[in-house]
């Protein structure tokens, strides 16, 4: 019996909470609620992102043109170096005795040349009288002007003697800071095919250079003189400043991913930019400072009259853009002239004036859109056409 009056209860409770359903009509209110935003002055940008290489804007490899024994260095990493400076020197053993082997045969050459000359000016004077043979006096001439040519060839034999030896002396070319150093005292360097690379030196460390490779896709928006930042692992927190130099025309095509270098000044008077840094680059392609804009979302809404309360009522007007406001009951539609854009704002060059709250979008709650649970589309927007496409169809015209 206690059981029976107990289901009794829960039944009468059913039959009270069905009746209130059904005399409130089974469903809750509708309630429309609408965001607004203000049209104010902004700005709009747009951007890429890529990654670079921090490097000198100007550095120079010194080697050597001659083979031998490196004997001295009197640099090593991050020495500041002046043009002129001798950083190193290889043996010069074998350089000078090359040298005074040259300027022996010079000595001779030039003995012989007295010698042959000498000849020549007497069988010149018998040839003139006649007491020797053509012949003989063109034999002399021929051993003179060999004799001439051979103390040429000694000469630069001599010269190519000293210049070798000078190489042996090595100097910065300009004034830096030794980057590298490949080679240590005692170490044997040979220059029959190639010049050996001895030391690298940058020009100026507080003016370093970001060469960033950007992608195919977004090459046509860089520009030379575009603003750009960029950051480094070493300083997380630090954001530098730059422009872009140069875009090369040269592309580089790797894992058929085509991408062109862009260059980017990076200025570095705290020398806190190394060499050899990776830079995560944003380059600034659209640039405009204190404009007014509206968020471009307040350009696609567009009120349904299906949606409306019987209030509320829709004041259109023809035009390509518009912007749409909410006065009292009325929604009132407003021609406007656009600008540049970059997906989330848009500027607008006329038609509504700065401080004016436009319509962007809104939220329903409360009967069957509640029912429903949450919208994933705007009720106020035309329905796009049922198609295969993944990404929705055809946008709503204005």
């Amino acid at each position: 019996m206690k059981n029976k009056k107990v289901w009794i209860g829960v039944g009468v409770v059913a039959l009270i909470a069905v009746i209130a359903w059904l005399t409130s009509g089974g469903k809750q209110e509708e309630k429309v609620e609408f965001q607004t935003a203000k049209v104010v002055r902004q700005n709009i940008s747009t951007s890429i992102t890529a990654t670079g290489t921090i490097e000198p804007v100007t550095s120079v490899t010194v080697g050597t043109q001659v083979s031998g024994i490196v004997s001295k260095l009197y640099v090593d990493y991050n020495s500041v170096v002046k043009k002129g400076q001798v950083i190193a020197e290889l043996d010069k053993t074998n350089l000078i005795s090359e040298l005074n082997t040259s300027r022996a045969n010079l000595a001779s050459a030039q003995s012989t040349l007295n010698y042959e000359e000498s000849n020549f000016t007497r069988y010149k004077t018998l040839f003139d009288k006649g007491l020797v043979s053509a012949d003989e006096y063109e034999n002399a001439k021929l051993s003179y002007e060999k004799a001439r040519q051979q103390v040429a060839t000694s000469r630069e034999s001599v010269q190519k003697a000293q210049t070798n030896l000078g190489y042996a002396t090595i100097t910065s070319p300009i004034d830096g800071v030794v980057l590298s150093k490949a080679v240590e005292e005692g170490q044997t360097v040979a220059a029959s095919f190639n010049t050996p690379e001895l030391f690298t030196i940058a020009k100026d460390l507080t003016d370093m250079r970001v060469i960033a490779d950007i992608d195919e896709a977004d090459i046509g928006g860089v520009k030379e003189g575009q603003r750009v930042t960029f950051t480094v692992d070493a300083y997380p927190d630090d954001r530098f400043e730059g422009q872009v130099t140069q875009v090369r025309q040269q592309a580089t095509t790797e894992s058929n991913v085509v991408t062109y270098e862009v260059v980017i000044s990076a200025p570095n008077n705290d020398l806190k930019l190394k060499p050899g840094l990776t830079a995560n680059v944003t380059i600034y392609t659209l640039e405009k400072n204190d404009v007014l804009a509206a968020p471009a979302k307040a350009l696609r809404f567009i009120p349904n009259e299906a949606l409306l309360t019987e209030k509320q009522k829709i004041e259109d007007v023809e035009a390509p853009q518009k912007i749409w406001t909410l006065e009292g009951d009325t929604f009132k539609a407003h021609a406007v002239q656009t600008g540049t854009t970059n997906g989330m704002l848009t500027e607008i060059l006329g038609g509504i004036s700065e401080g004016t709250e436009v319509l962007v979008d809104f939220t329903i709650s409360g009967g069957e859109m509640q029912e429903m649970g949450p919208q994933t589309s705007n009720p106020f927007m035309p329905k796009p056409r049922n198609n295969n496409k993944q990404n929705g169809g055809n946008q709503p015209k204005r």
